[in-house]
């Protein structure tokens, strides 16, 4: 336990932040769900909103640093985006 006045406070921030880190997180994997689910109903024009709003979200997180490394934004980014245009293709 903190024993120091700087150190609990650190402490109490450390948690804060965890804590909105995690809500970030997992809002980012609600946003690649729903282009997910959108994909898994062969929608393409939902699909591709659903792909806008995602890498809105996913980027900003990567530029944030802690909630998201930017290699793997950019590897979702890819995957989903190589998906839609498969299913685009297909239709």
């Amino acid at each position: 336990m903190a024993n120091s006045p700087q150190a609990r406070k650190r402490a109490r921030q450390n948690e804060k932040r965890r804590q909105h880190n995690a809500s970030m997180r997992s809002m980012g994997r609600t946003y690649l769900k729903k282009v997910n689910a959108a994909i898994e109903s062969g929608d393409v024009e939902q699909a591709k909103a659903a792909y806008t709003d995602a890498v809105s979200v996913l980027d900003r997180y990567a530029d944030k640093g802690g909630i998201l490394h930017k290699n793997k934004a950019s590897r979702h980014k890819s995957r989903l985006n190589k998906q839609i245009k498969l299913m685009a293709a297909s239709a």
